[in-house]
């Protein structure tokens, strides 16, 4: 929620092409995290791949958001971090 939340206040930005790849990692982030916690819920097979991606598409996430000073991109940085270091440690586990 809070990379689509993040991607929409981007495009509410004055300069909207300095925010082009916040936006755009903002929405792969989303879709990789709602698919991973939907898979997780139904405890489905093997996930490892898809959890050392999604831990890597957070971290890419963060890395963008962290480049803006944006509220709405500290925000994600923050919760982007805490879901890579929650799909780690599934992997840990």
């Amino acid at each position: 929620m809070t990379c689509n939340h993040c991607a929409n206040a981007c495009l509410d930005e004055d300069n909207i092409h300095h925010m082009v790849d916040c936006i755009r990692t903002d929405r792969a982030c989303a879709e990789t995290c709602s698919t991973t916690a939907k898979l997780l819920s139904m405890s489905f097979g093997p996930l490892d791949e898809l959890l050392k991606f999604c831990a890597r598409i957070c971290g890419a996430c963060a890395d963008e958001c962290e480049k803006h000073e944006h509220e709405h991109c500290q925000r994600c940085a923050k919760a982007c971090r805490k879901c890579q270091e929650a799909c780690l440690s599934v992997l840990t586990d």
